[in-house]
């Protein structure tokens, strides 16, 4: 009882009538009591199968406790064969409905909007207990060293892609069935879909590759089935890169395609900003803006690149094919004294790395946007929403703290570092 009243004390003396994070926001029909919304991350916190735990529950209900107005999930999958990483959730099939349900409502039971946010990841997909050959699966066959475990990416058969929009119209109908208060597909972060909208990875012949529209053909569908599952009242969001920066991270991608500019380069934003119309047409709700190809990526990553990390994760799947035992061989061999200047080729931290682009999908598409990327500054955040924004999705990180505690801060100090926070705009 103390530490509440000391969490609502700090809360009202914080004068948040000054601040732009704590007026109300709506989007179709969801209601957000503040303008402070938690981004979709995750940790291991499902079973190996993929059911969610009560360790997951608690995880997000933590966050919802300190007066955050909504929360967006990890990436659940909706594949029941490619799940990474392991001990992510998946809504493959029925059964996984009912747990998430429970941490729906536990969240829900603060005034907390909880969005659940679906996914694939395809020729990307990071681990698995053993090789197999569905982790492949992509929009063309393809060598990428950085991504994914496999030797080679596969395209997918027109039947493949059959099942893929299949598999994501009945995760999107369980996502309703759980009482989650919005859907939210993924299209960046070099997933699935993502490996079809880039024509620098898209090399294929027939109706799903080639122009922009055609390789948009994929997104699109999953969206019709999606809405047809979920109903026109049912609010849904599209995760989407702003631009590709396919040369980042530094990486060894093989076949080179041509022309050259879609290989180096791939989607540019006028490219995406292209899809969000289309998008709009299709009846989106709002747009979650990032950046990049791939997860992590030093544009939708800001910061320096994580070689410990890395290392522990290769080394973990060494054993899954040859490319993966010489990454790990490689990482581990190299010296870091060069080793990290070479990794670190395009990373670091940027301020608001995304800003200016969430701000011309906004303006030119008059969808509601939230942009990824590096807000730490107080001085930042406030400019920010004054000029374009209107929500802010923030990773949270310190979930033990009420979020009127960050506004004790002085205008000069940053926050913790990986407090990083999404900034949301919207028409």
């Amino acid at each position: 009882m103390l530490g509440k009243a000391c969490n609502l004390l700090l809360f009202y003396n914080c004068n948040i009538r000054d601040h732009m994070l704590f007026d109300p926001f709506q989007i179709k029909n969801l209601h957000f009591k503040n303008r402070l919304i938690r981004s979709s991350i995750g940790g291991r916190t499902s079973f190996y199968d993929g059911t969610v735990t009560s360790a997951f529950k608690n995880f997000e209900k933590r966050f919802a406790e300190h007066e955050v107005a909504g929360i967006i999930s990890a990436t659940i999958s909706v594949n029941h064969h490619r799940t990474s990483p392991m001990e992510y959730p998946r809504l493959s099939d029925d059964r996984y409905i009912k747990p998430l349900a429970a941490a729906v409502k536990a969240v829900q039971a603060f005034d907390c909007r909880y969005i659940i946010q679906i996914g694939d990841t395809g020729g990307a997909t990071h681990t698995s207990m053993l090789p197999q050959e569905s982790d492949a699966k992509s929009s063309s066959t393809l060598f990428d060293l950085f991504y994914g475990y496999n030797n080679r990416h596969k395209a997918m058969s027109r039947e493949e892609i059959d099942i893929t929009i299949s598999e994501f119209a009945e995760a999107a109908r369980r996502v309703r069935e759980t009482g989650a208060d919005g859907l939210e597909i993924t299209a960046s972060k070099g997933y699935i879909i993502h490996q079809f909208l880039n024509p620098g990875i898209n090399n294929r012949k027939d109706e799903y590759g080639g122009s922009r529209d055609n390789r948009f053909r994929l997104l699109q569908e999953i969206i019709l089935a999606a809405r047809s599952k979920v109903g026109d009242d049912f609010p849904i969001g599209i995760r989407l890169s702003a631009a590709d920066y396919n040369y980042l991270p530094l990486n060894l991608r093989l076949p080179i395609r041509f022309p050259l500019k879609h290989w180096y380069f791939g989607n540019t934003i006028e490219d995406n900003l292209y899809y969000a119309g289309r998008l709009k047409e299709l009846g989106i709700d709002y747009l979650h803006i990032d950046k990049g190809y791939g997860f992590p990526n030093p544009k939708g990553n800001p910061g320096t690149f994580p070689i410990p990390e890395m290392k522990m994760f290769y080394n973990a799947n060494r054993h899954l094919s040859a490319k993966a035992w010489w990454r790990a061989f490689l990482f581990n061999a190299v010296p870091e004294f060069i080793l990290s200047p070479v990794a670190n080729i395009g990373w670091g931290y940027v301020p608001a790395v995304s800003a200016d682009d969430a701000k011309r999908f906004k303006e030119e598409i008059g969808l509601p946007v939230i942009s990824n990327g590096g807000y730490q500054d107080m001085d930042i955040m406030e400019s920010t929403l004054q000029q374009a924004a209107r929500l802010i999705c923030w990773p949270w990180p310190d979930h033990c703290l009420p979020m009127s505690t960050f506004f004790n801060y002085s205008k000069k100090d940053v926050m913790h570092p990986i407090s990083l926070v999404h900034i949301a705009t919207a028409a």
